[in-house]
C-alpha cells in the first residue's frame, strides 16, 4: 500500500485512468466486432457506417492517450480493408 500522500494520490489517479482506458478499449472492441459482422454479412452501407464510427473512436482514443498512434494507424488500415473489399 502507498505510504506517502503523493503515492496515495498517484494510486487514485492510476485507478481512475485504468477504468477510463478499460472503458475506451472495450468500446473499441465492440465497434470492431460490429464492423466485422457487417462486413461478413455483405452489407456495404452498414459496414461503411460501422467503419466510420470505429475510426472516429480510434482517433479519439489516440487523442486521449489510450492507444498509440501507430497502433491506431494499423487498426484504421485494417478497417479500410473491410470496407473496400470486393
Amino acid at each position: 500500500m502507498a505510504n506517502t500522500k503523493s503515492a496515495i494520490k498517484n494510486a487514485r489517479k492510476s485507478l481512475r485512468r485504468m477504468l477510463r482506458n478499460k472503458a475506451v478499449k472495450t468500446r473499441l472492441k465492440t465497434l470492431a466486432k460490429q464492423l466485422e459482422a457487417a462486413a461478413k454479412a455483405g452489407d456495404a452501407p452498414a459496414a461503411k457506417s460501422a467503419a466510420i464510427a470505429y475510426v472516429a473512436a480510434v482517433d479519439k482514443a489516440v487523442r486521449s492517450g489510450v492507444i498509440h498512434a501507430n497502433a491506431a494507424s494499423r487498426v484504421k488500415s485494417h478497417a479500410a480493408k473491410f470496407v473496400f473489399a470486393k
